[in-house]
């Protein structure tokens, strides 16, 4: 089965016409202060022409946000106008949040894990079952665990790879809890295919790294959905 595709930081409608075609998983928009930042009112047209277009079928463009350390009225003010299926939590989000999100908000939720560049999971969290205890109590909330690398500026969407080792046992212990593990942080066309096949993550997701000169490049995206395809 291959695994899901995550394309973030979308912000046109123009870029989303030239991927009708792909079987793209999800669809992302950045709620959180970055350069790729939609207003929730942006963030809606472009959901509404998903759903126009009929390209949320068979569970392919799914929108998922990504916010980093919200309150509740933030992501109830952001629902009322682009009506996400995926809420993607990039911060401190405790546990207790992320039930409060679940049974008020009723999304799926991704719980994004950060890890140092070029490190494993040691760098931040000590040793791997250091790191799982910690993310424990979230197993009854959420949908996904994401592994990205850390930026001290934004949390994640660094564009940079962590050391790759980390996957594999994090992964397990996440299917075990019956949760998925996504992995982002530096890919693109030319390292996907070694992820696949080396750590067999669940799901992908890329932003920078289908890009040119900071725009979404249909090119690029097409040629990571390929190699992804290859497996």
């Amino acid at each position: 089965m291959l695994p899901t595709v995550k394309i973030c930081g979308i912000r046109t409608v123009g870029v989303l016409r030239e991927l009708k075609e792909l079987p793209i998983t999800q669809i992302g928009f950045v709620f959180a202060p970055s350069k790729r930042r939609v207003t929730p009112e942006e963030a809606g047209e472009l959901i509404g022409y998903l759903r126009s277009e009929g390209m949320q079928q068979g569970g392919l463009f799914r929108s998922a946000g990504v916010f980093v350390n919200p309150d509740l009225e933030e992501l109830r003010s952001v629902l009322a106008s682009a009506p996400l299926d995926i809420v993607q939590l990039h911060g401190r989000e405790t546990p207790e949040f992320c039930r409060q999100v679940k049974e008020e908000l009723g999304v799926v939720i991704f719980k994004a894990v950060t890890l140092p560049e070029g490190e494993g999971a040691a760098g931040s969290h000590g040793e791997n079952g250091e790191l799982t205890r910690v993310l424990e109590p979230y197993v009854p909330y959420i949908d996904a665990f994401l592994l990205d690398t850390y930026d001290p500026v934004s949390g994640g969407g660094s564009g940079r790879t962590f050391s790759w080792e980390a996957i594999a046992p994090i992964r397990d212990w996440a299917r075990s809890k019956g949760r998925k593990l996504i992995v982002a942080g530096g890919l693109h066309a030319d390292n996907v295919q070694e992820l696949l096949r080396r750590y067999e993550p669940d799901g992908v997701d890329v932003s920078s790294g289908v890009e040119t000169d900071g725009v979404k490049d249909a090119g690029k995206i097409r040629l990571f959905m390929k190699r992804v395809e290859q497996g």
